[in-house]
Formats: C-alpha cells, sequence, structure tokens
C-alpha cells in the first residue's frame, strides 16, 4: 500500500516500515512527538518515545521475527486509521505463556493523532483473544 500525501499516512507507512518491520528503534525519535500518549484498555499513558521504543523492545524479544502488513490506511484531519496484521514466532514469555515455537498471525485497528508533524497519540484495538487461543492458553468460547 502507498501512502497519499496525508502526513498521517507517510508518518505511520515509515513507522510500519522502519521501526515494526525494520526493527529500527532510532526512527522512534523522529515520529513520535515528545508527549505521545498511549491509550490503553481506556487509560492514557504518557509514555513519550522512549515508552514506546521499550514497549517494541519487549515485544521484539517475544517475536524477534514480527513483521506487519498494513490492510488499511484511512486519514482525516489529524487522524490516520490503520488496519494492519502482524506475524511472528513465539520465542518468549508472552502474558505468562512460555515461549511456544508457534508462529501467530494478529489482526489490529489503531488511531494515531498527528500534531506538530509527529505521531501524538494512539489508540488500538488488537485481537488478543485470537492470538492467545493460538498460542494454546486454552479459551474457547461456546459455539451457538
Amino acid at each position: 500500500m502507498q501512502p497519499s500525501d496525508h502526513e498521517g499516512k507517510r508518518l505511520y507507512m515509515r513507522l510500519a516500515t522502519e521501526v515494526l518491520n525494520g526493527k529500527n528503534l532510532d526512527v522512534v525519535d523522529d515520529l513520535m512527538h515528545k508527549d505521545f500518549v498511549e491509550h490503553v484498555a481506556g487509560e492514557a499513558h504518557h509514555t513519550g518515545a522512549e515508552g514506546f521504543k521499550a514497549a517494541r523492545r519487549r515485544r521484539n524479544a517475544v517475536f524477534p521475527d514480527w513483521s506487519v502488513r498494513v490492510e488499511d490506511l484511512i486519514a482525516e484531519g489529524d487522524k490516520v486509521v490503520v488496519r494492519a496484521t502482524g506475524s511472528g514466532t513465539h520465542r518468549g514469555e508472552f502474558m505468562g505463556i512460555a515461549p511456544t515455537g508457534t508462529r501467530v498471525s494478529v489482526t489490529w485497528i489503531a488511531i494515531y493523532r498527528v500534531k506538530d508533524g509527529k505521531l501524538a497519540e494512539h489508540w488500538q484495538n488488537i485481537d488478543e483473544l485470537g492470538l492467545l487461543k493460538q498460542l494454546g492458553a486454552g479459551l474457547s468460547l461456546p459455539r451457538p
């Protein structure tokens, strides 16, 4: 997918290509606003670029071959919305689950707000249940 001339799309594609897929955490400072806010489970966390990098380091340790494929990228005003699929091999402890060596794939939808030419805020809904099921967490839902 090629980004349009929308600033948010360009920023996200650079994040996906250079940071998420390329594992180049030095680029984060160029992309993230100094007051970057991560919204997780309804709570706002002022993580800044350093918090984002720390989270990426943890994810890279658990799924060292993690790669992201952008499915949709939509932008309007100061927001950019991404629907993406990530995949990787479970090589480190994740949410209390010991490494399984299982190749997993997970989808998510995220919204980023752009401020002063950088990504300033992030909201995300990820299919964590699907991910945990792939890791053999023993979760099941009743069938109708």
